[in-house]
């Protein structure tokens, strides 16, 4: 395979993935919406629906493809461009002060999902460790945690979980960071640089 072919390869594959994971989240959210409605319908208002949610789906679906396409002109990767695209529009303002507000709440923070693997293990690490810190949740609920996630991948340049800070500076996730100062916890401890920075900002 030529290179330009390989190019728009990935391009398109991108884009496919791009599409699978909007429509997976709108036709979940579209799903729960039809569970919830307890009154028998006409068969007129059943195909007024019907259109009206279909007219609602492709609405939502280019206006997320555009923040996807957005944010990929802004240079940010893949996975940030998905983050963005999930997330939808938002206060930006709003967002970035709460991640502030947050960052400087605790010696340590800790912005999590629950069911992921890494952040499982960053917790586990930090009560090995003794440590206090602060966990803000970012999938209760998705719709504040989703423009959150986006906001801390545009700050630090990372969008995956955890994301922990320090004494108000990003040290990277669990296993993985962005450079020498935010390695993340793993290496951290590796390098015997963990508990001196949880004492250091007061965390322990």
């Amino acid at each position: 395979m030529t290179k330009p072919h390989a190019a728009r390869f990935s391009t398109t594959l991108a884009f496919l993935a791009f599409q699978f994971l909007v429509f997976s989240d709108a036709f979940t959210h579209q799903s729960i919406a039809c569970l919830r409605v307890a009154t028998p319908s006409t068969p007129t208002q059943l195909a007024s629906s019907a259109t009206d949610e279909s007219g609602s789906f492709i609405e939502n679906l280019t206006q997320r493809y555009e923040l996807f396409q957005k944010s990929s002109s802004e240079g940010y990767d893949f996975k940030q461009n998905v983050a963005a695209a999930i997330a939808g529009e938002y206060d930006t303002a709003a967002v970035q002060s709460k991640i502030k507000e947050s960052v400087e709440s605790a010696p340590c923070v800790m912005f999590t999902w629950e069911a992921s693997p890494a952040c499982k293990k960053a917790i586990k690490y930090m009560d090995i460790a003794g440590a206090s810190y602060k966990i803000v949740r970012l999938d209760d609920p998705w719709s504040e945690g989703n423009p959150i996630r986006v906001e801390l991948g545009k700050m630090v340049g990372r969008s995956s979980v955890p994301c922990i800070f320090m004494g108000g500076k990003y040290v990277g996730g669990f296993d993985g960071g962005v450079g020498e100062d935010s390695p993340g916890i793993l290496e951290m401890a590796f390098k015997g640089d963990f508990r001196e920075k949880l004492k250091e900002v007061g965390a322990l």
